[in-house]
């Protein structure tokens, strides 16, 4: 395609924006060369509220100012306020909502954002979970002033107007939404309406399709890696190999005069600023394509200072954690009696312990961490992949020094995020700022997938030390823990992860417990990942369990109901417990070479249970032959879509339990491509169903995220009942599963 052919006019601009009343929305099928190039009005007077608008058609737009990566986040906003606006789903169309106007908008004059969004944050398993009461409110909301519309002009009391499937009636007046909506913009309630309880829902509650699942289909959805615009310049990047080490020096004699190479630059990091954002030492390459600038990258000869973390390795790592278990730690639970000298007290045969570890781990986001942006003297328009599409305009107002009333985000789909603000809130948001603002042409930078993965935000390495003894019933009447994680710069915290996150939570009542932890001090730049904390320590944590049951002589799926009973959330664990029971067919009596494992976690607010069938053969070849998940969210708004997050969820975290893993040598992580960081093929693809044992009792928890940190634990947990063999580790396959 040539420069020309990527031009875009005016006039096909114009007619992209047709029907949006002069709001900023890029919808599913606008390409991305057109999006934003139009001045953005203050105001806008033909919406009901910021989310709704309603043409005379009787289309609804609804403006969602969350992200969509995967995870259907579009099409749950707009089944929440479709629920309550009581509307036909395929009058429903979908926009990204202004994060200009969200960063910028100020009504009342006081110099204040006046945000029209509650949230704009997607991540967590927070987006349905805490958004639906202002999702839903905004739906009934725009209901009744519709309602109040048709009153005022029929003359007639709002009470005796019905507002349902688009359509507006009292006795013989009638008429659709968009007949009334320039009117019901300018309407005033004096009371908010209420939304409603679960058992008056229409449309949550039932399949619906996901939005984007066309676009995704016929090839036409539009990710930040497919912007292309005129005059525009790539950027290869190649930072220090140990975060945060410097750059001496280099030497780009070979890389200049390189057909398309139109310069080389260097980035430095700032004294005092370490924030996954911010710049590192680095170089790069600026060309007219992005093979051109890789290939002339490839040529620069860099000298680094690897500074105090060249001599970091995994190894180091695990030999600090052992001398750590040895050492107190910072106390996370002491309960009752003093559980180190129960267990010390209790006879040898009734004492079990284990000793587990997870290594670093990365995003491996199919999506490429990757930015662009387009530095003009009246206006910033920015292309990057972040969890918070309102974010990337702070950042590149920090990084040009300048205000960020003229810059404006461009919300397409997220290939992957997976935690840690997505791919865009790393520093190649600031270094296609930078480079755009040297060169004066719109930059995207892309990492390779080296570099990608170098120097993503990773999840820290676990190392647990476990101890528990046994009464006359054979359960445990005390346990102890002592954590070490390895996070950046010794935080006590990742997100919502610690070091002995589910440990120190257990869903299991025991009288003596005491956990510790350690929070040592890494280079690694961390980051949340999907489940975070969860993800890494169930792992430890149900397999200890098991441990525990086997060693008393219970079934461990009966020893899991017996040991939930008394738990201050014994109900929503029961239930799931109770339903696997009854559909997983879950025993340890199986032929040598084939197990069943069982494994529960809890995950924002979600209880979720995960039964797994393997097969290993003789020499050691593993088969995940199919995987059941039990899952009490309390409530769910569209069981397909919950449906497909699950078994996302699941071969997300049962790929980099398997197969993936970081190679800490040098200070650097040295697999850093799929040859080396293995990730499951779609030949590996694990069979799962899903089945739900809601309480429905007012409560939500969240969907993304929560089916993943169950099915490694119960996948080792079979393998033992197949093997003989308890795996300590991931990744899973680089253990000998041979047996005879």
């Amino acid at each position: 395609m040539t420069h020309q052919d990527k031009k875009i006019s005016r006039r096909f601009a114009m007619q992209c924006f047709a029907g949006a009343s002069g709001s900023f929305v890029l919808g599913f099928n606008l390409p991305v060369q057109a999006a934003s190039y139009l001045p953005q009005p203050k105001v806008f007077p033909d919406e009901i509220n910021a989310f709704i608008e309603i043409s005379t058609d009787n289309v609804v737009t609804i403006r969602v100012p969350h992200t969509e990566q995967g995870q259907g986040g579009m099409t749950s906003v707009c089944q929440l306020i479709a629920e309550e606006l009581d509307v036909p789903w395929d009058n429903i169309r979908g926009v990204f909502a202004d994060m200009n106007r969200q960063v910028n908008q100020d009504d009342d004059g006081d110099g204040k954002a006046d945000k029209p969004f509650v949230s704009t944050f997607t991540a967590g398993s927070f987006l349905v979970r805490r958004q639906h009461p202002h999702l839903c409110a905004a739906g009934a909301s725009a209901r009744e002033r519709l309602k109040q519309a048709a009153a005022e002009a029929w003359g007639v009391s709002r009470d005796t107007v019905t507002a349902k499937q688009g359509q507006l009636t009292s006795g013989s007046n009638a008429g659709s939404y968009g007949d009334f909506a320039a009117a019901a913009a300018a309407v005033t309630l004096a009371e908010e309406p209420k939304i409603k309880a679960y058992k008056d829902w229409w449309l949550l509650g039932k399949d619906v399709a996901r939005m984007d699942v066309p676009e995704k289909v016929n090839g036409s959805a539009q990710y930040c890696i497919d912007v292309e615009l005129d005059n525009m310049v790539y950027v290869a990047v190649k930072a220090c190999p140990v975060p945060w080490g410097k750059l001496v020096s280099y030497d780009k004699t070979n890389a200049e005069g390189r057909p398309g190479v139109l310069g080389v630059v260097e980035f430095r990091a700032t004294d005092g600023k370490r924030k996954v954002h911010h710049h590192q030492d680095a170089v790069a390459v600026v060309a007219d394509s992005w093979y051109r600038a890789k290939t002339a990258l490839d040529l620069i000869t860099v000298k680094w200072d690897f500074l105090e973390w060249g001599d970091v390795s995994d190894a180091s790592y695990e030999a600090e954690a052992r001398r750590l278990w040895d050492v107190e730690g910072e106390l996370s639970v002491d309960e009752l009696g003093d559980a180190r000298a129960v267990i010390a007290g209790a006879d040898s045969s009734k004492v079990v312990d284990g000793e587990y570890s997870r290594p670093f781990e990365t995003h491996a986001r199919m999506e490429p961490i990757n930015c662009t942006v387009w530095v003009q003297n009246d206006r910033v328009d920015i292309w990057s992949p972040m969890q918070n599409q309102a974010t990337p305009i702070g950042v590149v107002a920090d990084e040009l020094g300048m205000s960020t009333k003229t810059l404006h985000t461009n919300s397409v789909f997220l290939g992957g995020s997976f935690g840690g603000n997505g791919g865009g809130n790393t520093a190649v948001t600031r270094q296609a700022a930078a480079i755009s603002k040297q060169f004066g042409r719109p930059a995207k930078v892309i990492w390779s997938r080296e570099e990608d993965i170098a120097h993503d935000k990773q999840r820290p390495s676990h190392y647990i030390r476990l101890k528990a003894s046994l009464g006359a019933n054979g359960l445990p009447e005390a346990y102890v823990s002592n954590a070490v994680w390895f996070p950046y710069k010794g935080a006590k915290k990742v997100g919502p992860a610690n070091a002995d996150a589910t440990i120190k939570d257990m869903p299991y009542v025991i009288a003596n417990r005491r956990h510790e932890k350690h929070d040592y001090d890494s280079h690694v730049p961390a980051a949340t990942h999907r489940a975070p904390g969860v993800n890494a320590n169930a792992f430890t944590s149900e397999q200890f369990v098991d441990q525990m049951a086997l060693a008393g002589g219970w079934d461990p799926l009966e020893w899991r109901i017996e040991m939930t009973k008394n738990h201050k959330d014994s109900e929503p664990w029961q239930r799931v417990l109770k339903k696997m029971k009854d559909v997983c067919g879950f025993t340890t009596d199986l032929p040598k070479g084939t197990g069943m494992g069982v494994a529960l976690a809890k995950d924002h607010g979600t209880f979720a249970g995960a039964c797994a069938t393997v097969s290993v053969s003789k020499r050691g070849n593993l088969f995940v032959d199919h995987i059941s998940l039990v899952i009490n969210a309390g409530y769910i708004i569209n069981p397909r879509a919950c449906i497909e997050q699950l078994n996302g969820a699941v071969h997300w975290e049962t790929s980099h339990a398997i197969t993936g893993g970081l190679q800490l040598k040098g200070g650097q992580f040295v697999n850093t491509n799929f040859d080396s960081y293995n990730l499951l093929r779609m030949k590996d693809s694990i069979p799962v169903d899903c089945h739900f044992a809601n309480s429905e009792d007012q409560w939500w928890g969240g969907m993304g995220e929560p089916g993943g940190p169950p099915a490694p634990a119960a996948i080792a947990n079979a393998i033992y009942f197949a093997t003989g063999k308890r795996v300590t580790s991931t990744p899973i396959l680089s253990h000998d599963l041979s047996w005879s």
